[in-house]
């Protein structure tokens, strides 16, 4: 566990990829602790936040939340409503990690298609047959086969099912070619 006095000492110090939560009050000396929410979301940040506060009231613990918040603990709180709450904030940061490498090796993997591999790929995703997958590419149907073969390796596919949800990770814009 880690304390700072302040936004900005907590701005300046290195953060690395273990999961972790932030808990802030939303009164801060000279600053909004609903603003500096805002200022993290602004520069990409994704620490899970949980809030405390003597001065909550239903609006502002809606705009946290909307804004992001695990959770909001109107103070005085049990010592055990905020381990509850750390412990939710760090699960999901743990899934959010979890799922950010997921999708960086899919992205790794799709890299390694060769462009006809990237092509075969879209087809397939996008539900058509081999024979048609051919005609479409102007290749022969052995080479969409051996394309296919190929792709579903690199990606690590062991269906097209799950080529489709990889793919949906990569955000594709597929498209048909004329």
């Amino acid at each position: 566990m880690k304390t700072f006095e302040s936004t900005q000492e907590f701005s300046a110090f290195p953060k690395n990829d273990a999961p972790s939560c932030l808990i802030l009050d939303v009164r801060l000396r000279g600053e909004s602790g609903l603003a500096f929410q805002e200022q993290i979301s602004k520069s990409g940040g994704h620490i899970p936040i949980v809030f405390i506060t003597s001065y909550g009231d239903i609006a502002m613990t809606a705009r946290a939340m909307k804004a992001g918040a695990v959770d909001f603990l109107a103070k005085p709180f049990r010592d055990q409503d905020l381990l509850d709450a750390v412990a939710n904030a760090l699960a999901r940061d743990i899934s959010r990690i979890a799922a950010e490498h997921a999708n960086a090796n899919v992205r790794s993997a799709y890299e390694s298609l060769t462009p006809r591999e990237r092509d075969v790929m879209e087809q397939v995703v996008l539900g058509k047959m081999n024979k048609q997958i051919a005609a479409d590419l102007g290749i022969s149907l052995v080479t969409v086969k051996c394309h296919r073969s190929q792709l579903m390796r690199k990606m690590g596919a062991r269906s097209v099912a799950d080529l489709v949800r990889k793919s949906g990770s990569l955000n594709l814009s597929l498209r048909s070619p004329a």
